[in-house]
């Protein structure tokens, strides 16, 4: 169910696309007699990378014809692989901010990174509305939109597979097609088109958003959706990418609740991982509008199939809201907020540490969309939860017992409950930071009370009402300071999710 975001400009449906500029040719110049060279200034030196550089609104560049300094700007539904030449690549819906439709050629938008940290825009891919997507559209009677949104990556032996989403002017009619390469940057063939969906029925999903996983059993897997009636699985040919079975849309895996006839929200985006480690599939999934409430919930099954359950051990395709909601729209003192906090990609860096990418849109203009990108730990009891700050490079080290005690913020991701889509959900729902000290003796104060113990890296918090958090103790970057610091992540015996970040 997608709104205009923008105003004065015209968003198709979700989102903005961007036109890819043409790029100028310079032809060399040559003359008929010899002449004296004009003296030229020497190129100057690339200005070295400096993280604090990275600001929250982008307006300066945020034109097409400054892309190449787009970088962690522009970044919506990011999908991330990490390639064998030792980068890492995104790519994500073709979006900018304040570009109209008039300005707007299709595609998906490619970036590339050694360290999650500096980020280069390497161009589009897919330019141009894929001919078979539009066919799909146009034959239902339906405008394709002028945008490509939420694309899905994985490499299948010497081949890239990219996977696109394409809706119209009617909802629910939509495809997910797929296009391939030999390179992570093309240039793309479009192969076929793996699901497809229309306006005929209620209770069909919103067919965009995949995410795919090679099961341990070697069964390709793609689960998909938007809004309407959930999340949906559908097997895949493993020689072609493409769906298993013509037609076939799938079993549902998830859904939302509600409140009388009136749905919570939107539930899209799905990101399927498989953690060795754990043993268990986890379904990352985003809830509520994307402009303001977006934020991240998961299940985990023991099956690619499911049932995926929720932390209280509830089927997450039952009809209610699940959690634990891991990521949600949150304010540390001295800054506007980051809301629009989903849509996550979550992938490894190879040797078992995962990360979660994710658009975050500041509290100031919520019309920037910045990409972040987080750590992400495991709890005892096998839960994933993100670092409460964007991740800056800082490495796994313990932290010492000493270095905890002192002035912290604290935020706890509540959750208010405001049925509807963007017409509804105009607030954020940020979270607030709130006073915390960690005392020397174990105990600890400030908007709660109670007592803790550290067994690095884990701090547990007991607090005063009978709950206790197990939190992660993590070096950081404080992003609202420009400053190294000390965070916590975890979640308490509810399932909330408890962050702090000292000061």
């Amino acid at each position: 169910m997608k709104k205009s975001l923008f105003p004065s400009l015209r968003w198709s449906s979700l989102l903005m696309a961007l036109l890819l500029g043409a790029a100028a040719c310079k032809k060399e110049e040559t003359a008929a007699t010899p002449v004296t060279p004009t003296p030229t200034a020497p190129t100057p030196t690339p200005t070295a990378f400096d993280i604090n550089n990275i600001t929250d609104t982008y307006a300066n560049v945020a034109a097409l014809g400054a892309s190449t300094q787009w970088g962690p700007y522009n970044v919506h539904d990011p999908a991330v692989i990490k390639d064998d030449d030792g980068y890492y690549y995104m790519y994500s819906t073709d979006v900018g901010y304040g570009i109209s439709d008039a300005a707007l050629t299709p595609g998906l938008q490619m970036r590339r990174s050694k360290d999650l940290v500096q980020w280069e825009f390497v161009g589009w891919a897919l330019k141009g509305l894929p001919p078979l997507g539009v066919a799909y559209i146009t034959q239902r009677g339906a405008v394709p939109n002028k945008l490509l949104w939420a694309p899905y990556v994985l490499k299948v032996g010497s081949e890239y597979r990219l996977y696109y989403s394409l809706a119209s002017n009617l909802f629910k009619v939509s495809t997910i097609g797929l296009a391939t390469a030999s390179s992570p940057t093309g240039p793309w063939t479009e192969k076929g088109l793996v699901v497809t969906t229309d306006n005929s029925s209620a209770d069909i999903t919103n067919g965009i958003d995949p995410t795919v996983i090679v099961d341990q059993q070697g069964q390709h897997r793609m689960y998909y959706g938007s809004a309407f009636d959930g999340i949906h699985m559908v097997k895949l040919d493993a020689a072609t990418g493409l769906n298993a079975v013509t037609g076939d849309r799938g079993p549902r895996v998830a859904q939302r609740g509600f409140t009388g006839t009136a749905i919570n929200g939107n539930i899209e985006g799905p990101e399927i991982i498989y953690n060795k480690e754990q043993g268990k599939y986890y379904l990352f999934l985003s809830y509520d509008w994307l402009q303001t409430k977006y934020n991240v919930r998961v299940g985990r099954s023991d099956s690619p199939q499911g049932p995926f359950l929720d932390f209280k051990g509830r089927d997450i395709n039952l009809v209610e809201d699940h959690g634990p909601m891991i990521l949600a729209p949150y304010q540390f003192e001295g800054h506007s907020g980051w809301q629009g906090t989903g849509h996550c990609g979550v992938f490894s860096d190879g040797n078992g540490q995962y990360f979660m990418a994710h658009q975050g849109r500041p509290g100031i203009d919520s019309y920037y969309m910045d990409l972040h990108v987080r750590k992400i730990f495991w709890t005892p009891s096998g839960w994933p939860v993100v670092s409460p700050e964007r991740y800056a490079g800082e490495d796994n080290s313990p932290v010492a017992q000493a270095d905890l005690a002192g002035t912290w913020e604290q935020i706890t991701l509540n959750y208010i409950v405001i049925p509807g889509y963007g017409n509804e959900q105009l607030t954020p729902n940020f979270q607030y930071s709130t006073a915390l000290t960690l005392a020397a003796d174990g105990t600890f104060g400030g908007a709660t009370t109670g007592t803790w113990t550290y067994a690095a890296p884990w701090l547990t918090l007991r607090f005063g009402n009978g709950t206790s958090a197990p939190v992660y103790v993590q070096k950081g970057r404080d992003w609202e300071n420009k400053k190294a610091t000390v965070v916590f992540t975890g979640l308490d015996t509810n399932g909330t999710a408890i962050w702090g970040k000292k000061k």
